[in-house]
């Protein structure tokens, strides 16, 4: 089964439907979780990257309250998204998880590591940054800005957020939409609303802005992985990541901004699966 064709199931926490999507079960022992980027859905997972991590790992992903086809109101905090997350894996009887977290899913997977450190038994952090980080408190407007240069082209937003903005960079970002414009309609998840998407970007800043972190509380083997040009979550976050976190290995993917898992999506699913099977 490709991603591409992977309908929404659901879950209810707290009264609320959650959708969530699985491939490859029974692939590994453990469930790889991944955490999308702001303002994203399921739909907004490269499927080509999806089928490559699926051929040997359980692959679980999520829709957090209020995003997408998923009931409940978006947390204004990362904290709370962190807990929130927490709580589905509860519900689906999950006690010990792999988890990825894509640009804001991976400052959630980082605050869902400080509320339950047990939970997780290796971290993937890419394309994001740490509490207090190198300009993490200037995501909404960077966000903004490309929108409305993307929007004057009329091309996809994720073209300026998410790859370099020369001729090179559009090509990447061509092949990388066009997979993700390939799933069929009757597979599709809902898009994000405009107020939880608002909210998120409050969170986002208020994360921010908070006091920078140590991180000496992740002492779980890690993966650090970015774009040698992120220009949404500067790239010296990730390093600044990987000289906190003790157990910690960094991949700079060159000529690449903060979509470098797609982008490279053959060369970081084998060094993800490599780092997994360890």
């Amino acid at each position: 089964m490709s991603y591409i064709t992977t309908k929404n199931i659901y879950v209810t926490v707290d009264g609320a439907e959650i959708a969530y999507r699985e491939l490859g079960e029974g692939k590994s022992e453990l469930p790889l979780v991944m955490l999308v980027h702001l303002g994203a859905t399921l739909d907004n997972w490269d499927p080509k990257l999806l089928d490559l991590i699926a051929e040997k790992q359980h692959v679980i992903v999520l829709d957090l309250p209020g995003v997408g086809d998923s009931q409940g109101k978006v947390a204004d905090t990362i904290p709370g998204m962190a807990v929130q997350a927490i709580e589905i894996l509860q519900s689906l009887d999950y006690s010990k998880i792999n988890l990825l977290g894509l640009s804001m899913g991976g400052m959630i997977a980082q605050e869902m590591v400080r509320v339950n450190s047990s939970l997780v038994n290796r971290l993937i952090l890419a394309g994001t940054g740490p509490r207090g980080g190198v300009e993490v408190d200037k995501v909404t407007g960077k966000t903004f800005r490309f929108m409305m240069k993307a929007g004057l082209e009329n091309v996809d937003p994720k073209r300026y957020i998410f790859y370099n903005h020369d001729e090179e960079g559009g090509r990447e970002a061509q092949k990388v939409l066009n997979r993700m414009g390939n799933r069929p309609k009757a597979f599709s998840d809902k898009n994000m609303n405009v107020p939880g998407f608002l909210m998120q970007l409050k969170a986002i800043k208020r994360w921010g802005k908070a006091d920078m972190d140590d991180l000496k509380y992740i002492t779980q083997p890690t993966l650090i992985v970015n774009g040698d040009n992120d220009m949404q979550v500067p790239t010296i976050n990730s390093y600044n990541m990987h000289d906190k976190i003790a157990n910690s290995k960094l991949v700079i993917y060159p000529n690449a901004g903060h979509g470098s898992i797609f982008q490279y999506a053959d060369e970081f699913s084998q060094e993800l699966l490599n780092f997994l099977e360890r």
